[in-house]
């Protein structure tokens, strides 16, 4: 009979080799309370494991088996010439919405998706990163009921948000449509826990949205050490980042300060360096400023993303262009999805 997996199997494959994203994904599956924490962004067994298998189930570092996924969410594995994953459409987007373009990251695409899917009642619920009150510009995952919760935490931050912890929420508090955005490897556990055998989170999501992700930083070294000490910036008077070639901080007086990417190396997680995936290639909706400027590029994986994506467009509240107008943006896309799948070749847990 094969023995069963349980959290000792993870502990020794995952958690002691450093492999683990912190994402939380095990720790809120597990069936069984006050067996498994979550505490210092790493699972902690405090209880007695019973050996049930499902945290190693949905470990987005453990056993990976990428073409199961695959037929689970498009009935077909990706090609070989589908470079940056299966996908029915391509466009290029940004919002209409004033508000959201100020403080968007780059078109505000996401946010229009998730506002517009809440107006219309396709989502009672939006899992999303927003900050803690208490550190700035520390990302903090949020499930957020309201438009004025999503608009608020508009944006992206370059430090690491278990958004699925605030998935859990979303689940202890029964809640049935719920729209999830978050890294590549987010995407991944949460399609591992929705095709595990807890009924409970197979019918919980209403859609995915994947953001474009090369790595992410630590908040310690890149926010409080290199911004805020090395640069004494304060932290208060930033009113959004971003990555074009370099890192760009604009402050509240529209003043724009440029770090060198070769500074934020020393920042990055090792942890990333595991990752394959550049463009969320498994959520139903992926989204980056790559190659572009105040603009989106827009994946569409999915029929739900199709219908996500066409509501908020029939609604007003996108301005859409043909992929085939942003040729660089589409050649830089195709660029670094190869160079991230050939750096995530190392063997896995």
């Amino acid at each position: 009979m094969k023995e069963k997996t349980g959290f000792d199997t993870l502990l020794a494959k995952v958690i002691s080799s450093n492999a683990c994203l912190g994402c939380s994904a095990c720790s809120i599956v597990c069936p069984f309370k006050g067996v498994l924490g979550f505490r210092e962004e790493k699972p902690v067994l405090i209880g007695e494991c019973k050996n049930c298998g499902i945290c190693a189930s949905v470990c987005p570092r453990f056993n990976i088996q990428i073409g199961e996924i695959e037929e689970f969410i498009f009935n077909r594995k990706r090609k070989s010439e589908e470079t940056f994953g299966i996908n029915k459409e391509i466009y290029v987007a940004r919002t209409t919405n004033k508000e959201i373009l100020e403080k968007c990251q780059d078109g505000g695409v996401a946010t229009s998706l998730l506002v517009s899917s809440l107006d219309l009642g396709d989502t009672d619920c939006s899992v999303i990163s927003g900050i803690d009150p208490e550190h700035p510009w520390l990302p903090k995952p949020l499930l957020a009921t309201k438009r004025k919760e999503i608009m608020m935490y508009s944006g992206t931050r370059y430090t690491y948000s278990p958004n699925l912890i605030a998935y859990g929420e979303a689940i202890s508090k029964r809640l049935q449509k719920i729209a999830f955005i978050g890294t590549p490897c987010q995407i991944l556990a949460l399609r591992r826990i929705q095709m595990s055998p807890l009924k409970k989170y197979s019918n919980t999501i209403s859609f995915t949205l994947g953001l474009f992700c090369s790595e992410c930083f630590s908040y310690e070294g890149l926010i409080v050490n290199k911004i805020q000490r090395d640069l004494r910036i304060d932290l208060r008077e930033i009113l959004k980042m971003n990555i074009k070639g370099r890192l760009l901080i604009q402050k509240m007086n529209r003043e724009i300060i440029g770090i060198p990417l070769k500074e934020l190396k020393a920042y990055s997680s090792p942890r990333c360096e595991l990752c394959n995936d550049f463009s969320a290639e498994l959520a139903d909706i992926s989204l980056g400023g790559v190659g572009l400027d105040g603009w989106t590029f827009t994946i569409l994986r999915t029929n739900k993303g199709l219908e996500v994506f066409r509501n908020a467009q029939d609604n007003g509240i996108l301005e859409v262009k043909p992929v085939e107008e942003f040729p660089s943006a589409l050649n830089l896309l195709l660029k670094l999805s190869s160079s991230k799948r050939e750096r995530g070749k190392k063997d896995k847990p």
